[in-house]
């Protein structure tokens, strides 16, 4: 291209210089070409689930602040397939010649001295409101009008097999609700060894203490403890209890009535009349 600048009757061209691309026509072709097919191809791929974001087993994560993909699992988790419904251990029963389930008076793992104290604290935790401390039946919610509970040393509780604890302490049993979601397996039996040393220590006798041990009454502790004088007599109910059941179903227990089974504890009645029917 030239530009022409007058100059009276001459003429001048003067040259100017275009742009041009330093590839040649030839070259911009296959260039072309070569876009066009890269982007039919791209246009056909597909973003399917091998791209997105996933946890890869045995890979760390950026997404926790632990750098773990694979989280930990939830306590007291098992896997499906791991978890022996069938055994002793979670049920408390074994199948029998006979055809049924039947407890058995034994533990699934040796009792050692660490297993009776957390018994002791799951019993105390769990266990006393209803039944006391000592296992007597007379706890503070039964003393407020609740039904009696079981006493665990009557002549009933004493020749029930140890499992029959676990079995209770899973199922329920009457007025009793389960306390399955409470304890884990290992806590009830902890609990079961824990009443059976409990029932053996309310029924020792003089017998039963290893030689040179010093034994003392339980009215020289209360003393020793500071404790009121009440506290070694017999445990009574309260002026303020409530009597339940006071019509024709007394017979399924109330605060103050006379024991269900005669090694149960007699209970008194500290204030007011007793209802009918009450033990004398």
């Amino acid at each position: 291209m030239t530009r022409e600048q007058g100059t009276g009757n001459r003429e001048q061209k003067t040259p100017v210089l275009a742009h041009r691309s330093p590839l040649s026509l030839k070259a911009r072709k296959p260039l072309a070409l070569a876009c066009m097919s890269a982007a039919v191809l791209l246009a056909g791929c597909r973003q399917d689930m091998q791209d997105q974001p996933k946890m890869i087993p045995q890979r760390g994560s950026a997404m926790f602040a632990d750098g773990r993909g694979a989280r930990p699992q939830v306590v007291n988790t098992v896997a499906r397939g791991q978890l022996d419904e069938t055994s002793y251990y979670y049920t408390g029963v074994v199948q029998g010649a006979n055809g049924y389930r039947e407890e058995k008076d034994q533990l699934p793992f040796p009792v050692t001295l660490e297993v009776l104290h957390r018994g002791e604290e799951r019993f105390n935790v769990y266990c006393t409101p209803c039944h006391s401390r000592v296992g007597n039946g007379l706890g503070e919610i039964v003393q407020r009008g609740y039904k009696p509970a079981a006493n665990l040393h009557d002549q009933v509780r004493m020749a029930q097999p140890l499992s029959h604890y676990f079995y209770v302490m899973t199922h329920g049993y009457g007025a009793m609700p389960d306390y399955s979601a409470q304890l884990t397996p290992a806590d009830r039996w902890a609990v079961a060894a824990y009443i059976r040393a409990l029932q053996l220590s309310q029924a020792a006798s003089m017998s039963d203490v290893p030689a040179g041990a010093e034994v003392k009454s339980l009215q020289e502790t209360a003393t020793e403890e500071k404790l009121p004088p009440s506290f070694a007599q017999p445990w009574g109910l309260p002026a303020t209890a409530v009597y339940s059941n006071q019509g024709p179903a007394q017979k399924e227990g109330a605060p103050a009535m006379g024991p269900a089974n005669t090694a149960d504890p007699v209970q008194i009645n500290r204030g007011g009349k007793a209802p009918a029917g009450a033990a004398k």
